[in-house]
């Protein structure tokens, strides 16, 4: 009896480094994001990294199972640059986002939508953004949408954008990105939103696969 008792501690014990361990890599993303950025609303300010578990945050949200799975950061003011720290949230679905339901009808250039009640994701748009995008948001398996629109982003797309196969809304609209599309992107099936005008891009733009659906008429603005 004393035997299993022992035994059922240490398994509890481990069980406990491991939530440790899970809140503690989750925070340091999020502190390293934090530390990229200057808030001048105080909106990061319950993102203290003395307290290990980051779903007690503001405008943090976790899963179940204690894993962050998205955060509220829209219209925030915010200005900085991502951070490839980012990487490490392997659950996170929602890119700083604000859930709103919209009846969606896109007429300008480059939109690719199916004409039904979708549920538009508003994430880091309309902050004052700077800098690439981290190749390393390429990691993010189970990201669903990523929108960085209205802000001042330089570089290229990345093409490892292209491995986030769970990814339906992507909308890079209005910064300052040059270079070309990716060909690697056509490869994303789920894909109900593209949005990438108002940059700087140049060279063809796709027409395959995710993108085969939009009119020349949507994409000659793009570039």
């Amino acid at each position: 009896s004393s035997r299993m008792e022992k035994q059922i501690g240490k398994v509890i014990s481990l069980v406990s480094f491991l939530f440790f361990l899970k809140g503690k890599y989750s925070g340091e993303a999020l502190a390293a994001f934090k530390e990229a950025l200057v808030d001048p609303n105080g909106v990061l300010d319950s993102w203290d990294p003395s307290l290990v578990n980051p779903c007690t945050w503001f405008r943090v949200t976790c899963n179940s199972d204690d894993f962050v799975m998205r955060i509220d950061l829209e219209n925030a003011s915010l200005r900085g640059r991502l951070v490839p720290h980012l990487a490490s949230l392997r659950h996170l679905q929602y890119l700083f986002s604000d859930l709103a339901a919209t009846l969606v009808t896109y007429q300008s250039s480059f939109r690719l939508v199916e004409a039904d009640l979708f549920h538009i994701y508003r994430e880091l748009n309309n902050n004052l953004l700077s800098g690439s995008i981290p190749r390393e948001l390429g990691e993010l398996k189970e990201l669903i949408s990523l929108d960085l629109y209205d802000n001042y982003l330089t570089g290229t797309i990345p093409d490892t954008l292209s491995e986030l196969n769970s990814l339906r809304f992507l909308r890079l609209n209005s910064n300052l990105l040059s270079g070309s599309i990716p060909e690697s992107l056509t490869c994303l099936s789920n894909l109900k939103v593209i949005d990438f005008s108002d940059n700087n891009l140049s060279g063809r733009v796709p027409s395959d696969g995710s993108f085969a659906r939009m009119s020349s008429k949507r994409c000659e603005d793009v570039l």
